[in-house]
């Protein structure tokens, strides 16, 4: 088997659910990148979706800025510097024996909206909820060690869009507002978008022909990576329960 390559020196580290197919290529034809190969997808392939929301492809890269810039994800710990005590061995170490110590389970996610923004999220009453919940806390928990603390402008900006207590509480002490309590799965598809925006959206995404299953598996944790401040998210590397471990990048395109 060939030897994997050293999980990369990044800016930010973050640990996500990379969806499957069908989602994965429905998800990055309509964001218009591809984290795996961190490349731009062709416009002939994303200008269906924005026909079928009634709009121009301008304004469909406008709607999808923001996710753009991450990928298409559901996070599990959200980005993190590496604690300066930490090395990146010592991450990809820790992230195997984890991995290898969950059970996968299936997920039953549907189209729905979440603080102003459109995203695959839980179905109600979906019976994996609890399992789901359990993994991004212990991802959060197990990872901690590893997080460097957020510099104050991070801070100042999560605050302005106004938190619970108990989001500032986990601010403070997680780095993050949404974990626990207060954690909501969600695989961003779209920028905070109107009403009439939010609609278009979900229509031109419920129009494709792209048939997906009822059940999406949860059986792995991905690593993306950011290079550099400002720089896309990227995969880097995929960490499966059954304790195999994919890597991504340019130099494993032909592996």
């Amino acid at each position: 088997m060939q030897a994997l390559p050293p999980l990369p020196t990044a800016w930010r580290y973050a640990l996500y659910l990379l969806p499957p197919e069908p989602w994965y290529t429905l998800g990055t034809r309509w964001l218009g990148r591809c984290a795996r190969s961190n490349t731009v997808i062709e416009a002939h392939l994303r200008e269906p979706l924005a026909r079928d929301a009634g709009i121009d492809l301008a304004t469909l890269d406008r709607w999808t800025d923001a996710p753009r810039q991450y990928g298409l994800h559901a996070t599990f710990k959200p980005p993190f510097r590496l604690a300066a005590e930490r090395t990146v061995d010592e991450l990809d170490a820790a992230l195997r024996r984890f991995a290898a110590q969950q059970q996968p389970f299936t997920i039953a996610p549907t189209l729905h909206t979440l603080r102003g923004f459109l995203a695959w999220r839980l179905r109600h009453g979906d019976p994996a909820r609890d399992a789901l919940h359990a993994l991004a806390d212990a991802c959060v928990r197990e990872f901690d060690a590893f997080r460097a603390p957020p510099p104050p402008a991070e801070l100042a900006r999560r605050r302005r869009v106004g938190l619970s207590a108990a989001q500032e509480r986990h601010l403070q002490r997680w780095g993050y507002p949404y974990v626990f309590d207060t954690f909501t799965f969600h695989i961003t598809l779209t920028g905070q978008l109107g009403h009439a925006e939010q609609l278009a959206c979900y229509r031109a995404l419920e129009a494709t022909p792209v048939v997906l299953p009822a059940a999406m598996p949860v059986d792995h944790i991905a690593v993306f990576t950011q290079p550099e401040a400002g720089a896309p998210f990227s995969v880097a590397r995929v960490y499966r329960f059954d304790g195999s471990v994919e890597s991504f990048g340019p130099e494993q395109e032909a592996a």
